[in-house]
């Protein structure tokens, strides 16, 4: 609704919930699966059609499904010739491409169908690309802490341990990575734990050439949708990035950039570069839909100049926080 490019044609709900009903209070057109039609009626929450009759309107259309639905509902997009955004849920072949803006995002231009890697992949893919601009990158280890749930997913959590995700390594994240970054070479662990907050990320990069920390720091400075953090000005946990957040005024907290923390980006033996990061999971990905929106549909020819746009109109910014 904020691109100048973009006309929202309308929402798709399963429910007549409380989240269907605040879109019809903000005027967005709401259709729902012909199977479901009967219970908006029920519920007298109005929609303007079915699934079928929208895809009927749209050019492109990003499945918010759940893991596992997107691949069940391609046929369906295919068959009303409307170009497809899925999402790191769904497998890697749903899509002719996985998708990152600051890796790929010349490889999705045109594509029928393109699938945004999730919010721990393009947390990863956002600092490796970031790197990658001033050294080869030999190889890649990488810890993932990761959120036991979003905050209104109770049936999740609460969770009174510290879980191996999954206990057999590596885990799939680095598959992922690869995915957009076939050439690399990298593996990570995860592990769970009780927050809802953020995930955080300790990443290890081997590089081929010699750098300072400065050289890194300016690297990760530079990069939009990069933010450097120092746990000296109070910023030094996910709930202080949270509170952060909050004091900006930004809805649902929510924090599209990658956030690394600049006391924890060091070198060592001038070729191995070691930071920790932490990833909004509610909020990363928005940014880079809205960019594979612009890559399908080729209203945008590069990385830059849908960054432009999109961080502009939605208030993303790069380099240190003040």
């Amino acid at each position: 609704m904020k691109q100048p490019d973009m006309e929202l044609v309308g929402v798709v709900k399963t429910k007549p919930d409380y989240v269907a009903r605040y879109a019809v209070s903000r005027g967005i057109p709401l259709y729902a699966p012909s199977d479901r039609l009967e219970a908006f009626q029920e519920k007298r929450v109005p929609v303007e059609g079915s699934l079928e009759d929208l895809l009927g309107k749209v050019d492109v259309v990003v499945d918010a499904t759940p893991g596992g639905m997107g691949a069940k509902y391609k046929p369906l997009y295919e068959k009303y010739g409307v170009k497809a955004i899925f999402q790191g849920g769904e497998k890697a072949d749903v899509a002719e491409v996985s998708f990152n803006t600051l890796c790929n995002y010349e490889e999705a231009l045109g594509r029928r169908s393109v699938r945004v890697v999730s919010c721990n992949t393009t947390g990863l893919l956002r600092s490796i690309c970031s790197l990658s601009r001033i050294a080869r990158i030999r190889r890649i280890r990488a810890t993932i802490v990761r959120r036991a749930a979003d905050p209104k997913e109770v049936k999740r959590g609460p969770v009174n341990a510290i879980v191996p995700n999954p206990a057999r390594l590596p885990s799939h994240h680095a598959l992922d990575v690869k995915t957009v970054l076939p050439w690399l070479d990298i593996a990570t662990a995860a592990v769970v734990v009780p927050t809802t907050l953020m995930h955080v990320h300790v990443v290890v990069a081997e590089l081929e050439q010699q750098v300072s920390r400065e050289d890194v720091v300016s690297a990760f400075e530079q990069t939009p949708r990069i933010l450097l953090a120092d746990a000296d000005t109070g910023l030094a946990s996910t709930a202080d990035l949270v509170e952060y957040a909050r004091d900006l005024g930004r809805k649902r907290y929510d924090i599209p950039e990658l956030v690394i923390w600049l006391d924890s980006v060091a070198v060592l033996n001038d070729k191995e570069v070691i930071w920790m990061q932490a990833v909004h999971q509610e909020s990363i990905v928005v940014p880079e839909n809205i960019d594979a929106i612009r890559a399908v549909m080729e209203t945008a020819k590069s990385a830059e100049e849908t960054m432009s746009i999109t961080d502009k109109t939605l208030g993303i910014t790069h380099g240190r926080i003040p």
